[in-house]
């Protein structure tokens, strides 16, 4: 019997957090309400507090939780696999109601005190290991710092992404994200390099 209650349990959770990823991208922090939550998700005030004790603990796990169900590479492969990647998150952020929850939350975090900064070292991280494996593939200059080039990548992506809402609601990111790679290529990898990728906005709306 444990298991049945067990995956309800799980699945009351993910409803909750759905609920919370759409009203906190409809109405920011402050705007949102675990009344807004309680309505959107059809569960008790109950089943909510026994996951999450409080508005900033949901925020807090859309935050962290942004990623889930994204499919990202199993493995680093390199620059043309990082390109892609960063042209897949572009078109995610259009349609991706917990990813773009999670990301505005994470800018906004002056505004919520959560100061939750995980999320960006997560994201750090992934591409890091992109870059180690370029690295490994003789695709980067050799004065670049992998490590310090991701944190780099990270807020360029995060900056990118701001503007593109304000001006677009984001309608015009993958072409933003593909500007900013070509202008940041040349820092990266030698020409010989850069001629065999492909900053193609299509190779985020269908990964390769």
């Amino acid at each position: 019997m444990a298991r049945p209650k067990q995956e309800r349990a799980i699945r009351t959770k993910e409803l909750i957090l759905q609920a919370a990823a759409e009203v906190f991208d409809q109405y920011g922090y402050a705007g949102t309400s675990i009344s807004r939550i309680l309505e959107r998700s059809g569960s008790t005030q109950g089943a909510m507090y026994f996951h999450f004790k409080a508005k900033e603990d949901l925020a807090r796990a859309v935050i962290v939780n942004q990623a889930q169900g994204l499919k990202l590479p199993a493995e680093p492969a390199g620059l043309q696999q990082l390109i892609d990647v960063t042209l897949l998150l572009a078109f995610e952020l259009q349609s991706n109601v917990l990813l773009r929850a999670g990301v505005r939350l994470a800018v906004e975090q002056e505004e919520s005190g959560l100061n939750e900064y995980s999320v960006y070292e997560w994201w750090i991280e992934q591409f890091h290991r992109e870059l180690e494996a370029a690295r490994a593939h003789g695709e980067l200059l050799p004065e670049v710092d992998e490590a310090e080039f991701a944190r780099i990548l990270v807020a360029s992506f995060t900056g990118t992404q701001v503007m593109s809402q304000i001006a677009t609601r984001r309608v015009d990111l993958p072409d933003r994200i593909a500007a900013l790679w070509r202008y940041l290529l040349p820092g990266l990898a030698p020409a010989e390099i850069r001629e065999q990728l492909l900053v193609d906005i299509e190779r985020g709306r269908t990964p390769a």
